[in-house]
């Protein structure tokens, strides 16, 4: 397969046999990045769902394993690629060559290292990890022979891992052009990882810059904390490179934090249970009061809070 080639695919342990996962892997991935060898006891119960995507020389892939998972067998050939994990929960330990060269990357951490031949890894159940290989000959004048390790609730893997999640979903639909972008900021993005900084000149990184700074707004809505400021800082970057990179996108950061909100408030005053009234909900999103919130809801919806209020639960 060529460097050029795309492919992705999803995979669900629980309703499909292991075998169509090697074959989906030799289909859309290709042989030249080595599937490994598991267990017969890992294979017996394979209860996992991944999502896996090509682009160019580059594999990004999401597991996520009800079950454990062990390998076995021959080293896979892997000295041509660099190899990133991201733990979100459970644990992996990686081997080296020798069965006593282990690393544990734990739940919020990561490692990146040079793939040398991958002789074994191994995680508990309830592990969930992003996985990502790379080009050796583009990391390796950062990496040298290091194993680097770290959090990764960094701006630089928060971008990261945006980016690939975003990639595994709309892979089918990007043009060639964009296929090239994608494998092209992914590298990129690994760079910064090991340099521990990303480059906030970069127009490249501007979409993942807003849709990483989108979800981590997302999970503060209720924060009065939450100021542009914040989100450029939760992001290592300028307020200035935020706001230029939202621009871009035709949309200002608060209005968007703005929208998010009333869309929780409004879902918040029509809930079937739990219901808010139109005061509490004004606070818990953090509008100055009654009247800021319900001109804004008002704006949005054409209809002020009081009335969904009204309404009853379905």
């Amino acid at each position: 397969m060529s460097d050029t080639t795309a492919g992705a695919f999803a995979f669900d342990g629980a309703r499909a046999p292991v075998s169509d996962l090697g074959d989906d892997w030799l289909r859309h991935v290709g042989d030249r990045f080595a599937f490994p060898h598991f267990s017969a006891g890992t294979l017996a119960d394979f209860r996992f769902r991944m999502r896996v995507a090509r682009v160019r020389d580059t594999v990004s892939l999401r597991l996520r394993g009800a079950t454990p998972a062990r390998t076995a067998g021959p080293p896979c050939r892997d000295e041509e690629f660099v190899r990133l994990w991201i733990v979100r929960s459970g644990a992996v330990v990686l081997g080296g060559a020798r069965e006593d060269s282990l690393h544990t990357v734990p739940a919020g951490g990561f490692l990146i290292r040079h793939a040398e031949p991958l002789a074994h890894f191994r995680f508990p159940p309830g592990t969930t990890a992003d996985v990502v290989i790379l080009p050796a000959d583009a990391l390796l004048p950062l990496l040298g022979g290091r194993a680097v390790t770290g959090s990764a609730r960094t701006a630089e893997l928060r971008l990261l891992a945006t980016h690939a999640e975003m990639v595994r979903r709309t892979l089918p639909e990007l043009t060639p052009a964009g296929v090239d972008t994608a494998a092209t900021v992914l590298i990129e993005l690994a760079r910064t990882v090991v340099r521990g900084a990303a480059d906030p000149a970069d127009p490249r990184l501007e979409p993942t810059l807003v849709r990483t700074a989108k979800d981590l707004a997302r999970r503060r809505l209720t924060d009065p904390g939450l100021t542009p400021a914040a989100l450029a800082g939760d992001l290592n970057v300028s307020l200035r490179t935020l706001q230029r990179a939202f621009a871009a996108t035709g949309e200002s950061i608060m209005g968007y934090v703005r929208d998010q909100r009333l869309a929780e408030a409004r879902a918040a005053l029509t809930a079937a249970t739990g219901r808010l009234g139109v005061a509490e909900a004004a606070a818990r999103y953090q509008f100055a009061d009654g009247s800021h919130f319900t001109r804004a809801f008002k704006r949005r919806y054409g209809r002020t809070p009081g009335d969904d209020a009204r309404q009853p639960s379905e």
